[in-house]
């Protein structure tokens, strides 16, 4: 019998004080179904302690795993490392160009997670001009170099997931306006993506975007929570067959 590992996956939660006791709410419904609870960033709006203090006290009596990257939101007041060390302290896998291997109904997970940054699709950005310019190529770069070197870690284990903030693919931006999809995601970080080929890929950002997308095959899900109306997606993963079942809902009210 194969057995089948059940993800929730929600971007853009931008919690606040005054939301402690619904994010609380939420994220007990979501371990209550899922075996693993994925992050995909802007967990606050201003990226201030007091904020990701309200998803880290929301994370730190759950029974499941809890893995996350930081969004730019998370990034806006310059303290990602005390955001990092907040989660942390609660228990939670913060990822940043960096992958962890868990042990999830006794099989192995393996998570691949950057935050991701800006670049394009159609028109992408170039490694020319300016130094902020090039200086904003080079943070992409990094980006995709630590997702390859992530997903070729995780390459052995029975489900493999790629984990980011903004999108790989042109495919879940789609009802954002296309000037916007510059600073939305970026084309480039959909290489290692082919290469390795991950089960499930899940990222955020785009508030107005697409909820399915693919990269040749790849299933890659834009879980911010403005595009799922509600708070948590449960994605189901068989172990040996690799690759998604269809999607089951935590929420449907």
């Amino acid at each position: 019998m194969s057995t089948c590992i059940r993800v929730a996956a929600a971007g853009d939660i931008h919690a606040s004080a005054g939301e402690r006791e619904r994010v609380r709410e939420a994220f007990e419904r979501a371990a209550d179904q899922a075996d693993l609870i994925l992050l995909a960033g802007d967990l606050t709006q201003h990226g201030q302690v007091d904020e990701i203090g309200v998803v880290a006290d929301a994370c730190r009596e759950l029974e499941v795993p809890v893995a996350a990257v930081l969004g730019n939101h998370d990034w806006h007041s310059d303290r990602p490392a005390d955001l990092r060390r907040e989660l942390a302290e609660a228990g939670v896998v913060v990822l940043d160009r960096t992958h962890t291997i868990l042990r999830v109904c006794g099989v192995s997970v393996g998570i691949a997670g950057v935050k991701g940054f800006v670049g394009g699709f159609v028109q992408q950005w170039a490694n020319f001009g300016e130094p902020i310019f090039r200086d904003a190529y080079a943070e992409t770069t990094r980006d995709v170099e630590g997702l390859e070197q992530s997903l070729a870690a995780i390459d052995p284990c029975a489900v493999r997931i790629a984990l980011l903030h903004y999108s790989p693919v042109a495919d879940t931006l789609v009802g954002e306006p296309e000037p916007l999809w510059l600073v939305l995601g970026a084309d480039r970080l959909a290489g290692p993506i082919r290469q390795h080929r991950p089960d499930l890929v899940v990222h955020g950002h785009a508030h107005n975007g697409s909820f399915q997308g693919e990269i040749e095959g790849v299933p890659v899900y834009n879980v911010a929570v403005h595009v799922m109306g509600r708070d948590f997606w449960v994605f189901e993963l068989d172990a040996e067959t690799r690759g998604p079942a269809s999607p089951v809902v935590v929420d449907e009210t």
